[in-house]
């Protein structure tokens, strides 16, 4: 078996959970108000752009609608080629699940009609995969009044929050308005129109809150236990209707660490020094000589992969509400390097198990593997001095 082969395997097995002191320093700072993020040059700690500024590499849209145009990503209609619906250009390279987003945006109708509509989907999932149709929360943004900055959930419940409204959505999925974070009227001032804005997102867990140029535009509690996504896809929308072009630049990614007493638990319990006991693909077992020195060290939000010709590092998100537990593990550094694996986990203090899908293929459901299936799964036990 090829080295290469293991790492991938060691890589999807590994988990990092990040602190939650790298996301609060700074915030304030990036959200004061009447100040953009563009012009503001102080290193962000903790991110990652999602754009390189000259193609849509790690992006998935109809070519026909979605290209770069002046540095920025573009979706674009005209007359003679309309959307024939709400389309999508989707993140391709990952799935996000606490997280905060930076990016810019601009709206221009491209008519006299003045329409023009878009939004940043967070935590969707892909409804028509041949037509890029995704659903689920959006961060709503128009050339018009009123919805820039809502929260809308396309495909679904439809507008969960108003701009300026603080909303609870309770358990059994009922919209109560307990607060205001200012008038609708007051905080469209505070929009440009046909220039650059800056939107900013922060998801922990089932607390949403939506920024445009530093000020909080809503602020909402999903606890509704049977539509509230936890975590899914990220996507740019172009809407149908008349010409219009709407434009993102600077989009940047930071996962955040989610909350709760098991995902502390497994935090205390990652720490450290892992090899590997046992490893299977497709169903087929592999010989220990294959990774009997490689090991994984695990250091607060941080992995490495040691003991090989190339050394690999990186970063993931997990979600410890789900079961069973998932993750999505990025490797930054290494022979695999941009590549992003969906698996499940589950750990103990001295053990730790992975079964996790090839690049591209769906998360596993269960700590198995059959012929074909594209999956691994391997079994690590923890290093002792």
């Amino acid at each position: 078996m090829e080295e290469k082969i293991i790492k991938t395997f060691l890589i999807g097995a590994v988990l990092i959970i990040q602190t939650a002191a790298a996301h609060s320093a700074g915030l304030e700072e990036a959200l004061r108000p009447n100040q953009t993020l563009l012009d503001n040059d102080r290193k962000e700690i903790g991110f990652k752009s999602l754009f390189n500024g000259k193609d849509l590499s790690d992006w998935d849209g109809n070519p026909k609608l979605w290209s770069v145009k002046e540095g920025a990503i573009t979706g674009e209609t005209t007359a003679e080629n309309p959307a024939s619906g709400n389309t999508f250009l989707i993140w391709t390279n990952g799935t996000v699940s606490d997280f905060e987003l930076r990016c810019s945006f601009k709206l221009v109708p491209g008519d006299d009609q003045g329409f023009a509509n878009s939004g940043i989907q967070y935590r969707s999932k892909i409804f028509d995969a041949n037509n890029w149709v995704v659903g689920g929360y959006q961060a709503d943004m128009e050339a018009g009044p009123t919805y820039t900055g809502i929260l809308y959930e396309e495909r679904m419940r439809g507008i969960l929050a108003g701009r300026g409204e603080k909303v609870v959505w309770t358990k059994d999925c009922q919209k109560q308005v307990v607060g205001s974070l200012g008038k609708s009227e007051e905080l469209q001032k505070t929009i440009r129109q046909r220039d650059w804005n800056d939107y900013v997102i922060i998801a922990k867990g089932n607390h949403l809150q939506q920024f445009i140029n530093g000020n909080q535009t809503v602020d909402v509690t999903d606890g509704c236990e049977a539509k509230a996504a936890k975590s899914g896809l990220l996507a740019l929308q172009l809407h149908a209707g008349p010409p219009m072009k709407a434009q993102f630049r600077n989009i940047r990614l930071k996962s955040l660490p989610m909350d709760g007493q098991s995902l502390n638990e497994d935090m205390k319990n990652l720490q450290g020094v892992w090899q590997v006991a046992k490893a299977e693909r497709d169903g087929t077992p592999l010989s220990s000589e294959d990774f009997a020195n490689l090991v994984v060290t695990i250091s607060s939000n941080s992995w490495e992969l040691l003991n090989a010709d190339t050394p690999s590092r990186g970063s993931f998100t997990v979600d410890s509400g789900k079961r069973p537990k998932q993750m999505d593990i990025r490797e930054d550094a290494g022979p695999q390097a941009g590549e992003t694996l969906l698996a499940i986990y589950e750990l103990t203090p001295e053990s730790l198990r992975v079964c996790y899908a090839r690049s591209g293929a769906e998360r596993p459901t269960s700590f198995a593997t059959a012929e074909d299936s594209g999956h691994s799964l391997i079994t690590y036990k923890r290093k002792r001095d």
